[in-house]
């Protein structure tokens, strides 16, 4: 399977881009090349998409490290029934995110600054976090700030298998190719 990307939501997906690489010349947000990042940041994004299908209306969603605004930002501008917050500690990404909201008019889109484990509790219904930790970390940010029996989906590369699900845990493995980095995963974390 290979994500994609709704054709209604790709316009201001392009204009987001453009903003983070003005952004970027300022601030050094991040050193992906931009011919790199509609794959790296909105594509692998997508491969969330279908994991957030049967969410209801008024579904509360944290991106853990949502950096500037991936996947946060490409889930609420898919599904703007949605409350989505991107919760992330370096303060000027924090910023950016706030800003794309504010300029793409993604009302829905919360950017929260803190650490996970500093941040007071979300008490969110789903949470998504990519590439950002062990899923044995990952587990314990998510048990601070999902409600019980809240899942997590967890984006992650070749070698995911070398880290087994913490103890109380339950994980469902779906595979998704991206053109050029390859097979990638989507991970769903489960409480028991």
């Amino acid at each position: 399977m290979q994500p994609t990307v709704p054709p209604e939501i790709q316009p201001s997906l392009r204009a987001w881009l453009d903003l983070l690489e003005r952004w970027n010349r300022i601030h050094a947000l991040t050193a992906l090349p931009p011919e790199s990042r509609w794959e790296e940041l909105v594509l692998d994004a997508a491969a969330l998409l279908p994991g957030l299908t049967d969410l209801p209306e008024g579904s509360k969603v944290v991106d853990l490290g949502t950096g500037m605004g991936s996947p946060a930002l490409i889930l609420a501008l898919a599904r703007p029934d949605l409350h989505i917050i991107g919760l992330d500690a370096a303060s000027k990404k924090v910023a950016f995110l706030r800003q794309s909201a504010l300029e793409l008019k993604i009302p829905n889109l919360e950017g929260v600054h803190g650490r996970f484990e500093a941040a007071p509790p979300l008490q969110a219904d789903f949470g998504v976090a990519k590439a950002l930790a062990p899923m044995a970390d990952l587990a314990g940010w998510w048990s601070r700030h999902g409600k019980p029996k809240a899942p997590l989906l967890a984006l992650k590369g070749p070698g995911w298998e070398r880290e087994p699900p913490p103890p109380g845990w339950s994980i469902t493995v779906t595979p998704y190719d991206l053109p050029h980095r390859g097979r990638r995963f989507v991970i769903r974390l489960s409480p028991a």
